[in-house]
């Protein structure tokens, strides 16, 4: 269980925004296909941009309206602290580029942040119907059943990853995700490279996979796996070992037997 702050929201709150991120993930299913969208990149962006439209659409304003007050992250690629106060951190799409290549492995999330904590978060999977959700100080669920991280306590046996945050990274980036990549491998039992960070995270969450990391500051792809995975009892920070927040330059998930294992091989990567 995360140590954080709990967060008294009350049922209604969590009711309301996981009825809202349903709604929107019934408008995301409606446009699946199970075949690829566009060929060039002007039309694969196109695809893309399409589809957070249509659920920002339906999204939007029942988020608002359930927490009067809280403002609105608009860019879902920006990283680095909000202003004080409580800000709703969305994907509309989260996984949008495996949704317009007819892959299954995308959501929607909705995450309530106060002073650069998620505090409450729901993630939707509409092919499966599956949603998660935690509140801080309340826990994290899959449906109905409780969810805890991986006992593992070896590295060597792990299940880990890690994946790309923004399209074209820069250079440097993607050299620290290569050799990082490297050294897990080393040292790790299987290592998983894929996108979107939630939906690895959501692994992590329910001890199917034993952690996740990542050389990014994006928020939205974040803020829902780091609630759900501390409050499945797991061990968030940044990539120097100090509690991780929207502040954050990069990111690190893991089970608390194989934390700092984690950290020690990660920390060698300049």
């Amino acid at each position: 269980m995360s140590t954080a702050r709990p967060f008294a929201a009350g049922t209604t709150l969590l009711s309301d925004v996981t009825a809202a991120v349903k709604s929107a993930g019934a408008t995301l299913r409606d446009r699946y296909t199970p075949y690829a969208r566009g060929v060039s990149l002007d039309e694969i962006v196109h695809e893309i941009h399409a589809n957070d439209g249509a659920v920002l659409d339906v999204l939007r304003e029942p988020l608002l309206a359930a927490r009067p007050g809280a403002r609105w992250a608009e860019d879902e690629l920006a990283g680095g602290a909000l202003p004080a106060g409580e800000w709703w951190i969305v994907d509309p799409a989260e996984g949008n580029i495996n949704h317009v290549h007819g892959m299954d492995d995308w959501a929607v999330t909705a995450t309530l942040v106060r002073d650069n904590q998620p505090v409450l978060t729901v993630v939707h999977l509409p092919l499966t119907g599956d949603t998660y959700t935690a509140v801080a100080g309340g826990g994290a669920r899959l449906n109905d059943r409780p969810l805890t991280v991986s006992a593992k306590t070896g590295l060597d046996a792990a299940l880990i990853g890690t994946g790309q945050a923004r399209p074209r990274e820069d250079e440097r980036t993607f050299r620290r995700i290569g050799d990082s990549v490297t050294a897990m491998l080393i040292n790790g039992l299987v290592v998983r490279v894929s996108v979107p960070a939630t939906m690895q995270l959501i692994h992590v969450a329910a001890g199917r996979m034993d952690a996740f990391w990542q050389f990014s500051d994006v928020r939205s792809g974040l803020v829902a796996g780091a609630l759900l995975v501390s409050e499945a009892g797991g061990t968030v920070t940044d990539l120097a070992g100090d509690p991780w927040t929207t502040a954050s330059r990069d990111f690190l998930a893991a089970a608390p037997g194989i934390h700092a294992a984690t950290l020690k091989v990660l920390a060698t990567i300049a």
